[in-house]
């Protein structure tokens, strides 16, 4: 369109603040137009309900709850090979210490090297326990003086006279673990930690894992604990039945896991979804425990299929990491008993 002097003219004239600005004759308009509709929530990938989406997707390629699916090898296996495979070690053996912790470690028949006692001990029915069981499984005994046992038990150490010896720890790769799982035909179910540095949480968390019928521990081989003798002896012997793997990556072991038909599952106050009666109990699972002050890492958050809560009084702030999981485990355990 022309004006009278014959000059195209773009658009109206508008006056403002800034003085008088030719408008856009409505080009703005036109690129608005063949905009697609926003997807719905289960069409985006980062949004919780499509990566739930996702994982039921993988889970249904997968063949259902028993089998591995995802990238598989010769033998119809996941193919982990790149996820490496070694068998790290705890740096140096272990001292278990104290008359509960000592007889419940040897009736689990913890890979003891030795037993510690005092001189002149002062015997009861736990004490003649651990050196009848000592006796009988061969396990070298060693008279030693109270100095001595303070210092082979360490700082704060309330050893009441007895202490064993436990051999460096051998951590399986996670996948080596889950594959032995698939092969038995279970359903999986795994508790993996994020950021935990207490070894009196990882023994807790060892022992219910134990408790609820859960395959295995997973920690993370940097920035977290490891089986230390604190976590063997909050363990109550669990530790002997229940192994702990050691995960190079956590986020590329929970990504190999999904790979293989496991919903990965965290736990976090804010989650989408709410622990009881959890849909997802009776599926192949990783439940993902972040550490009581700051949680789940981004990354960790990032990777998991859904994030799950547990309802608290608004008076408690937050929950152990140890008791948060032993929770989360007892309630798996009993949806699946359930269905």
């Amino acid at each position: 369109m022309k004006s009278s002097s014959g000059k195209s003219r773009a658009g109206a004239v508008r006056k403002g603040k800034k003085g008088p600005q030719v408008g856009s004759g409505g080009q703005g308009r036109q690129a608005l137009e063949g905009k697609k509709p926003t997807p719905k929530a289960e069409d985006r990938p980062y949004h919780p309900a499509g990566k739930r989406k996702a994982a039921q997707e993988r889970y249904t390629a997968a063949g259902g709850k028993n089998s591995s699916g995802g990238r598989t090898a010769a033998n119809g296996r996941p193919d982990t090979r790149s996820q490496g495979r070694t068998k790290p070690k705890s740096e140096e053996a272990e001292i278990v210490t104290g008359r509960n912790s000592v007889v419940e470690a040897l009736r689990a028949k913890i890979p003891a090297t030795a037993l510690y006692v005092a001189a002149r001990v002062e015997m009861d029915e736990r004490v003649k326990e651990i050196l009848s069981i000592a006796n009988h499984r061969d396990i070298p005994i060693l008279e030693v003086m109270r100095p001595e046992l303070d210092r082979l038990a360490g700082r704060d150490a309330v050893h009441q006279g007895v202490a064993i010896k436990v051999p460096p720890y051998e951590y399986p790769h996670p996948v080596d673990l889950l594959e032995e799982v698939i092969g038995r035909g279970q359903t999986p179910l795994f508790v993996a930690l994020d950021g935990i540095t207490d070894p009196r949480n990882l023994g807790a968390i060892i022992r219910s894992t134990a408790a609820f019928g859960g395959h295995g521990v997973i920690v993370p081989a940097r920035r977290s604990v490891g089986l230390t003798a604190s976590a063997w002896k909050t363990s109550a012997g669990a530790a002997a039945r229940t192994p702990v793997a050691m995960a190079p990556n956590l986020t590329a072991v929970l990504k190999a896991f999904k790979d293989a038909g496991v919903f990965v599952l965290g736990l976090d106050g804010g989650g989408e979804l709410s622990l009881p009666g959890l849909e997802l109990a009776d599926r192949p699972v990783v439940v993902v425990v972040g550490s009581e002050g700051k949680g789940l890492s981004r990354l960790v958050t990032d990777t998991c299929d859904a994030v799950v809560s547990i309802p608290i009084s608004s008076a408690t702030e937050s929950l152990n990491a140890g008791i948060a999981a032993s929770v989360t485990l007892y309630e798996i355990s009993k949806l699946r008993a359930e269905r």
